[in-house]
């Protein structure tokens, strides 16, 4: 396995976690995680959207920005739980899209994220989990967070959306898609070898 620096980028709830756990233990990599209960907006931000977006976004950002800077002076290989640019490109810009991100906030986090992404190092190859809205609301359901149980169907399909496009028009490096929307790689072990198959090959 030559790649150093691998990213996992996805929607919400499309297995991103449960997949770097476990390839993180299958191929002994250091497991880097987005800070999801951390954030101390998180819950505020999915009741009032509005009022708390640029303050979720800008920590999500800092954070991220560490955990980039992390892996690139890491010595071992690494594995990211969604990289920086889903941020920026995809959760900010939609909240800009829906006016909940206003445009004073968004020229400010914009601004920030663009001194930012010229100090980070690109994956050496970022790897797409592309699920229906229907697999992410049940997968949503299933790992049962409270704070994500009323994220509207609508704001989950906008995002599938946006994650498309933005899978199409990354240029920063390598990349491939792996499909979950029906693969259960924790308990199923033909699911789990066709798994291992297809990671091997994308980071040779």
């Amino acid at each position: 396995m030559t790649a150093r620096f691998i990213a996992i980028a996805g929607n919400i709830g499309a297995g991103k976690s449960t997949l770097v756990r476990f390839l993180a233990r299958r191929f002994g990599l250091n497991a880097l995680y987005e800070p999801v209960e951390h954030n101390p907006y998180l819950d505020d931000f999915y009741h009032d959207m509005k009022r708390y977006a640029f303050a979720s976004q800008v920590f999500y950002l800092t954070r991220k920005f560490a955990l980039h800077v992390q892996a690139q002076r890491s010595e071992e290989r690494v594995i990211l739980d969604r990289s920086i640019y889903e941020d920026a490109e995809i959760f900010a810009e939609g909240l800009k899209a829906q006016k909940v991100l206003i445009k004073r906030d968004y020229d400010t986090y914009r601004e920030l994220y663009d001194v930012i992404r010229q100090e980070v190092q690109p994956p050496d190859i970022l790897i797409y989990l592309r699920c229906s809205v229907r697999g992410l609301r049940r997968r949503i359901r299933k790992r049962g967070r409270d704070y994500e149980q009323d994220i509207p169907i609508a704001y989950l399909r906008r995002l599938n959306q946006m994650y498309e496009a933005w899978f199409e028009a990354y240029d920063l490096g390598p990349k491939a898609v792996i499909e979950t929307e029906s693969l259960d790689y924790l308990s199923d072990l033909i699911d789990r070898v066709d798994l291992f198959e297809q990671i091997e090959k994308l980071l040779e």
